[in-house]
């Protein structure tokens, strides 16, 4: 057994694998060249190791191009990323259904691991630990095959088993730090905090709650129809985040009990995204303009991996953005007077402070004395192309 060496105890001149892989963590490469800096003034030596389980095509080269997406390139961290689909077995889980744990070659062959990753609710189940630390040990360090055998076990049990195959990777591999970011609900960042592996999951539950109280929402539970300008990775691991939409489309799975989005129109694909569109499926309309730009290969290596094959399918697929809208409106039925129609339009569900909603969502706004600041009036009008001419831009 490989005990946690823990960064006070490496000698000088050892190695450090820095874990990077989840999207949309602001300032993301400031912290990671913090770390390796850091870690320079200890007279050790710090490499960048993907840890995204099946992301990037499943493929070294698309890994790396993952990063550089995120702004992780060698130059902007200050440290090599050393980048390949070669995973070592480190074991098995204990119990009467054991899990093979499997973590990066280069990772294991580290003198220690730094894990960071930001600490959120995940976009398929809950548990104890969602989204984290120890997602990043079992998952992401596990490459496609660590992260095949632990979506394949199924949905109800992934917390349980993410939290048995990190506890068992803890135990067997070099595991030193965890650097947790917790984010507030505008985006930022909100603090770091350091984890020592004799603390891993106990404290991790914690920071869970913590982010779980800073997260954004939308400004009512009830909504007719929501329009979302951008879907992708860089937003969300689904492409938009189902505990901002109120969707898990997960077969077998109830649905959320709020909030409640009768009909869901997704306009466009992030480029950032490199045309992974998984969580299309979450939608029920779009347009040509985002579908032109799916990467068919990325997309579904990382959704059969998933197991989530429902999140892939496309919705019904409108030239521009007033066909879809009309069609989305239609399909409310003749109950919902146009005027009336509870209508909430985001640019993405990571940046939620600023939105358009209908009048009727504003008095529900005004009833329920949610806080908001109100920037004005404007009309859902369209261009000649049929492209919306209100889109909401971040400052």
């Amino acid at each position: 057994m490989t005990h946690s060496p823990g960064i006070r105890s490496l000698p000088e001149n050892a190695t450090v694998a820095i874990t990077a892989g989840s999207r949309g963590i602001t300032n993301f490469p400031v912290i990671m060249r913090a770390i390796a800096s850091a870690l320079r003034n200890l007279s050790i030596h710090p490499f960048v190791v993907p840890a995204m389980g099946s992301h990037g095509g499943a493929t070294a080269e698309g890994q790396v191009d993952v990063l550089r997406h995120l702004g992780i390139t060698e130059q902007a961290v200050g440290a090599p990323i050393r980048s390949s689909m070669d995973v070592k077995l480190l074991g098995y889980t204990p119990g009467p259904s054991p899990i093979p744990v499997y973590m990066d070659q280069h990772a294991c062959s580290a003198d220690g691991i730094i894990v960071v990753n930001r600490i959120k609710p995940h976009t398929a189940f809950r548990g104890s630990v969602e989204s984290g630390l120890s997602k990043m040990i079992a998952i992401g360090l596990g490459k496609i095959i660590g992260a095949s055998f632990i979506h394949g076990a199924g949905v109800q049990d992934m917390a349980i088993n993410i939290e048995a195959v990190s506890k068992y990777a803890l135990e067997h591999a070099p595991v030193a730090l965890g650097i947790a970011i917790l984010e507030n609900g505008y985006d930022e960042t909100a603090d770091i905090v350091g984890v020592e592996p004799n603390e891993w999951h106990s404290k991790e539950s914690r920071l869970l709650h913590r982010s779980k109280t800073m997260m954004p929402r939308l400004p009512v539970d009830d909504i007719d129809l929501l329009i979302v300008e951008q879907m992708g990775k860089t937003f969300s691991g689904s492409g938009m985040d189902p505990n901002i939409i109120g969707r898990w489309r997960i077969a077998g799975m109830p649905e959320p009990a709020a909030p409640k989005v009768e009909r869901l129109i997704v306009l466009d694909l992030a480029d950032s995204s490199g045309g992974n569109a998984q969580g299309i499926g979450l939608a029920d309309f779009t347009t040509k303009a985002l579908t032109q730009k799916i990467n068919s290969t990325a997309t579904y290596t990382s959704t059969i991996t998933s197991t989530f094959l429902q999140r892939a399918m496309l919705p019904m697929t409108f030239d521009n953005d007033q066909e879809a809208v009309q069609a989305a409106l239609r399909s409310l039925g003749p109950k919902h007077e146009p005027s009336q129609v509870r209508l909430v339009q985001i640019p993405n569900t990571l940046h939620l402070e600023k939105m358009f909603v209908s009048a009727s969502v504003l008095e529900t706004m005004k009833r329920q004395k949610v806080p908001f600041e109100f920037m004005g009036t404007r009309s859902l009008t369209f261009d000649a192309a049929g492209c919306i001419v209100s889109k909401i831009t971040r400052s």
